[in-house]
């Protein structure tokens, strides 16, 4: 095992790119890379672009991919994979871990495994958690996981910012911008190390090529005591609400309440 860490080092850096830890959940017997990509772009990509972001993040060392039926990106991921074996930037399916979603339409008892069938058809049989930031901490929510054995995994760690339903506090926070400035690192690097150091796993979303390798680049420093005091002192916003998308209505307002 020691040597296959070595190796798996030394191809990274033959790569240019970065090693990422990886954990064990549940009962699945392949350990799951602590950091992945996210594949729900807003707007919308076409086929060839999307594949070609997704191979570049392959290329700068993403193992681990979450997509989703409602983010329509399956086949995206589908048509990238034997697109990297054939680049050679993988040697096989294996060398990744891609997670799905079950869409909340499909929740009635008898649609659920016809969905996971549809979502295993679109990705080829090649596949098959929460918003979380330094501004949506969800600690009672960690607690509970943690004590029942649930692994937290964070999507918009960064506050969806260029979404529609996301904002730009995490990049306009001036404590993590005090912090990035003192370390030499930008706030979004800052927000990203938090939520690593909270013992989650995180989804990072960004086509551009500089911001993926950015992303990856939080694992060889931390935040001191001090730093991480000041931030779980943050003020607490949920940052995705269904009425940013459908509006103020009754029904959605009580979707929000209970989420």
């Amino acid at each position: 095992k020691v040597r296959s860490e070595e190796s798996k080092s030394k191809a990274a850096l033959d790569l240019n790119m970065a090693v990422i830890p990886e954990i064990t959940v549940g009962s699945c017997d392949k350990p799951m890379p602590i950091i992945g990509m996210g594949t729900s772009p807003h707007p919308p990509l076409d086929l060839e672009t999307a594949k070609a972001a997704i191979l570049e993040a392959i290329t700068a060392g993403y193992r681990h991919f979450d997509t989703a039926f409602g983010y329509q990106t399956e086949e995206h991921l589908a048509a990238a994979v034997p697109e990297a074996i054939r680049l050679g930037l993988i040697k096989s399916r294996d060398d990744l871990f891609i997670t799905t979603k079950l869409f909340g339409i499909f929740a009635d008892r008898d649609q659920v495994v016809p969905a996971i069938k549809m979502s295993l058809h679109s990705l080829l049989k090649k596949i098959v958690s929460v918003e979380m930031n330094p501004l949506w901490q969800q600690k009672e929510l960690r607690e509970f996981c943690k004590k029942n054995g649930i692994h937290v995994s964070a999507y918009s760690p960064l506050g969806a910012s260029g979404t529609s339903w996301g904002d730009n506090r995490i990049f306009e926070c001036d404590v993590l911008k005090k912090i990035a400035k003192a370390k030499g690192k930008t706030t979004a690097q800052v927000s990203l190390r938090w939520v690593y150091e909270q013992e989650v796993s995180l989804i990072v979303k960004s086509y551009n090529k500089e911001r993926m390798r950015e992303n990856l680049q939080i694992f060889d420093w931390s935040l001191t005591e001090e730093e991480s005091s000041l931030i779980s002192q943050l003020p607490q916003r949920k940052g995705f609400t269904f009425a940013s998308i459908f509006g103020n209505h009754d029904v959605v307002l009580e979707l929000d309440a209970g989420i």
